[in-house]
């Protein structure tokens, strides 16, 4: 199962977790990251895709955007979609994307006020300095939209992990309470459950019991800051 949340039921099967850094971790799991479905990303397509409002001829900024997940969408609503991820192989494995170039999201290599909208998905927990990050997210944006695992779902102990033959490897990341960005109000936030949507995911996987011990621990968290 290509799926970060399969840690949590990993986990309860006591199965061994190796824990590596980001950059390590999507090194393991970029040449499979996208060849099965990951329930996490669908909840939270499912939920996002419809809050981002119009986005024909935005300029769209996907900030840690591995394969391009959210560029590709963006530009197929008609944005002028452009992507920034750390990891070389993550962005090989996105199949040579001309708008999508390498850099850290916290030292994004581009000019104040570049993007209108900038989505960043799952990437926040992995770094250390979350609010210095969304920071710099918010000098490049006139809007930003954050989403990852929900506290909740971390405090419940579900790890951001996936298999690597015949291991488990799990990406560090860290519990965050992030902060309006200063000159920025907070448009909406949302919090996402798992539904009927993501049940054949799991049993897919052959995990379709630990699908309803999941269904009631909020799996994503979603803010979206507009500046002022």
């Amino acid at each position: 199962m290509g799926a970060e949340v399969c840690g949590a039921a990993q986990t309860a099967m006591g199965e061994h977790l190796t824990t590596v850094g980001a950059e390590e971790g999507y090194r393991l799991w970029s040449g499979e990251y996208d060849r099965a479905a990951n329930p996490l990303l669908a909840v939270e397509m499912r939920l996002l895709r419809n809050r981002l409002g119009p986005l024909a001829g935005r300029r769209f900024l996907d900030a840690g955007a591995g394969t391009g997940r959210w560029m590709k969408f963006a530009a197929s609503q008609g944005a002028r979609a452009f992507g920034v991820d750390l990891s070389a192989p993550m962005l090989e494995a996105a199949g040579g994307l001309g708008s999508l170039v390498r850099g850290d999201v916290r030292r994004l290599p581009f000019a104040n006020g570049t993007a209108d909208l900038a989505v960043c998905s799952f990437v926040l927990g992995y770094v250390r300095e979350a609010n210095d990050a969304l920071a710099e997210l918010a000098r490049v944006a006139q809007c930003v939209v954050v989403s990852d695992l929900h506290p909740a779902a971390f405090d419940a102990g579900w790890t951001r992990s996936f298999r690597a033959k015949c291991q488990v490897i799990e990406i560090e990341n860290f519990r965050h309470s992030l902060q309006c960005p200063n000159g920025f109000v907070e448009r909406w936030s949302l919090d996402g459950h798992f539904g009927e949507p993501e049940r054949g995911i799991f049993e897919a996987a052959g995990k379709g019991d630990a699908f309803e011990s999941l269904v009631a621990i909020p799996a994503v968290r979603a803010v979206c800051w507009q500046r002022e």
